[in-house]
């Protein structure tokens, strides 16, 4: 190899070696499918009164439907994989969900911000190098796991007794792993083949995610 071809593949490494460091492009895509997974949050609010009664017949199963607020954590940390982006994915659309109007208020932002955390913390054990489908359910469980345990004591679910504290919680991480984990897993692998990230790692590398 000749010395300039050197050059020229030590300089496209260092081009695309990954950073940490948020870029504009981040920020934007961050924001956009927080917002637009707030609009989903609300839908999915308005959705859920009919189907937690279908799930009536046993307490503490309406847990399956957690994870339709939790995907937008996971999916922002896919697409993004920056510190920082399943947190903030979570909350934009938490903020949108809220603003847009929800029964559930202003917790609705603090179970937005805890959720996110949820879904970061396991990206960060990976210490955001993993981007696989099992990192990715490992993620939506986390975000389960901290929406079951908030619900189970700071909502109407808290009256539950507690083995149908422990069904909600088993199923709240069921959804988390099945919504917010497979679901965003492949919503990245469709967005990446279709080239709309093909400014992100998470769209050059598509092949090596499983």
């Amino acid at each position: 190899m000749s010395v300039s071809a050197r050059t020229r593949e030590a300089s496209t490494a260092t081009t695309t070696k990954p950073t940490r460091r948020w870029r504009v492009v981040d920020i934007v895509v961050a924001s956009v499918l927080g917002v637009a997974s707030g609009v989903i949050f609300w839908a999915w609010g308005l959705a859920w009164t009919p189907l937690s009664g279908v799930l009536a017949f046993s307490p503490g199963l309406d847990g399956l439907l957690a994870g339709g607020w939790l995907f937008a954590g996971v999916l922002g940390g896919l697409v993004i994989r920056k510190p920082g982006a399943a947190l903030y994915t979570e909350i934009v659309a938490a903020v949108v969900s809220m603003l847009v109007g929800t029964q559930w208020g202003f917790s609705t932002l603090i179970w937005g911000i805890l959720e996110g955390l949820g879904a970061e913390l396991v990206l960060a054990l990976f210490l955001y190098k993993s981007w696989r489908l099992g990192t990715a359910l490992l993620a939506g469980a986390g975000a389960g796991l901290v929406t079951g345990l908030l619900d189970t004591n700071f909502s109407s679910v808290a009256a539950l007794a507690a083995e149908f504290k422990v069904v909600y919680i088993v199923s709240a991480v069921v959804s988390g792993v099945v919504l917010a984990g497979l679901l965003s897993w492949l919503a990245v692998r469709g967005l990446a083949a279709s080239g709309a990230l093909s400014r992100f790692a998470s769209g050059r590398s598509a092949k090596k995610l499983v």
